[in-house]
């Protein structure tokens, strides 16, 4: 189970609150396409048939967990872990860790790493996790991190069978794997659609928790479409059903006993379950298994931008009735975005006429995609909108749609001292124009610039001179929206002057 501080989620809220319930269909056109590679046979077999639920009426969960619990699996993992330079520095745990569940799913990894001597670049572990059947042949889906670094994988069945599963793939980018055991006649789950999904819907987890195997908990849909920091491919399905770890990779049914999401993270001060799940859309991992199951691994499409979300402040700025879309505050140089002529200052309203309410709705969009991939974008540029296709490049691991960081502002009024960067500045920088912020007061104080920072344009519009931000200011606007860059990072900041 992956878990994450909730201080840190709280801190990041513009990002997780990105494509919350309502903001983007879960089925974009692009889910519903198939892989080129010719697909692999599966065996057929009958899944439960849909329980009948009455609006208002509570599931009939114990028939759900009588049809579809015995397609769930245990998932045991063992492996070498590389241990990072702070691990190898780091003392002994206390007496009896090493038996604490808590310890053995920590922040997410397949297992506890037991620790070797120190200086050994590799150390044992063995973790736990859940998983499903998807077809009577022996096709299971799981958690990427599961099997993460995993030598050796057992998948335990319901009736106590155990069998070694072979990993057909994995992909680090949705965290889904896929298993293959050789077996016949297995029992599988029905699997639903997330789209006919709304908050408040019932819902039930079933897994391994801490090891203690075909454990049912049940809740609701909390939100839909939540875009997770360090996660921004997938539109997590939230819920408050009871997850903790080792339910990694289980199944999350819907009141008809349809599986909808694979069951990934959770966000925890202690460790254990606080009210905060998070699942993987099962139409997301459908799309990723075809993928693997017919080449052995997933692509995603990249567009090669930052972007971050636009609040009220901005929004006027630009001259936009609503604060929805996603703001682009860099573009990387030979990419899919350049290509196609985006800049800074841009806001992305839409992807192939699906709304894009938050950045972080765009991530996910564009992540699910092939690379090659054509898609038509909505952009709000110059206060007007205009439609501009684009041809999606391959993403890079360490430079997809994400969210900007930083921030910066700018003006005669602003309380802000202002010079051209120097030959070196630009050379150091690579940045062919701007003007270096040198002291700030006042309004740009208040909005977090910085003496040092690099102001690369207003409302939209690239700065060359001193000259160009006084005629923006001579027109006594209530707000300005600056483009800045400090420490490599670029981001668009709002500064209030009425």
């Amino acid at each position: 189970m992956k878990m994450k501080s909730l201080t840190a989620a709280l801190a990041a809220a513009g990002v997780l609150a990105a494509g919350s319930a309502g903001a983007f269909s879960l089925t974009p056109e692009w889910l519903k396409s198939k892989p080129e590679a010719k697909p692999v046979a599966v065996s057929t077999a009958t899944p439960p048939a849909p329980v009948p639920l009455v609006p208002a009426q509570v599931p009939n969960y114990r028939a759900i967990v009588a049809t579809s619990g015995p397609a769930v699996v245990g998932v045991t993992v063992a492996g070498l872990h590389k241990a990072s330079a702070e691990e190898q520095q780091q003392q002994g745990l206390p007496p009896g860790a090493e038996n604490d569940p808590f310890f053995q799913f920590f922040r997410g990894l397949p297992g506890f790493q037991q620790r070797g001597q120190r200086g050994n670049p590799s150390v044992p572990f063995r973790g736990q996790g859940s998983g499903f059947i998807i077809s009577a042949d022996g096709l299971i889906l799981t958690n990427a991190h599961v099997v993460r670094e995993a030598k050796e994988v057992t998948v335990k069945l319901s009736d106590r069978r155990e069998f070694s599963a072979k990993v057909l793939g994995s992909d680090a980018a949705t965290d889904i794997a896929v298993l293959r055991i050789q077996a016949k006649d297995l029992p599988i789950v029905r699997l639903g659609d997330p789209q006919n999904i709304e908050v408040g819907d019932p819902v039930l987890a079933i897994g391994a928790p801490y090891g203690f195997e075909q454990t049912a908990t049940t809740g609701i849909i909390s939100a839909k479409g939540r875009s997770l920091p360090g996660d921004a491919v997938v539109p997590f399905i939230q819920t408050d059903a009871a997850v903790n770890p080792g339910n990694s990779g289980g199944p999350l049914f819907d009141g008809s006993g349809a599986v909808i999401g694979i069951n990934a993270q959770i966000y925890s001060q202690t460790g254990g379950f606080q009210g905060l799940s998070f699942a993987i859309p099962i139409n997301v991992a459908l799309k990723v298994k075809d993928q693997i199951v017919a080449t052995g691994r997933a692509t995603h499409g990249r567009l090669g931008v930052a972007v971050q979300d636009v609040n009220q402040s901005l929004a006027e700025s630009f001259g936009m009735k609503r604060p929805d879309g996603a703001l682009v505050a860099k573009v990387s140089k030979d990419s899919a975005a350049e290509k196609a002529g985006l800049k800074p200052g841009d806001v992305i309203t839409a992807v192939n006429g699906d709304p894009i309410v938050r950045s972080g709705a765009l991530s996910s969009r564009i992540g699910l995609a092939a690379p090659g991939d054509k898609v038509k974008l909505s952009v709000w540029r110059d206060r007007a909108e205009r439609s501009i296709d684009v041809k999606l490049g391959g993403a890079d691991p360490d430079e997809d749609v994400a969210s900007a960081n930083g921030g910066d502002q700018q003006g005669v009024q602003l309380g802000l001292s202002l010079r051209q960067l120097t030959r070196e500045e630009k050379r150091q920088s690579k940045l062919e124009q701007g003007l270096v912020i040198e002291n700030v007061d006042g309004p740009a104080a208040r909005a977090g610039i910085e003496a040092g920072d690099v102001l690369l344009a207003i409302n939209g519009k690239p700065v060359t001179s001193i000259e160009q931000v006084r005629a923006v200011m001579a027109g006594k606007p209530k707000s300005v929206a600056l483009l800045v860059e400090r420490d490599g990072e670029r981001i668009f900041v709002p500064v209030n002057l009425g």
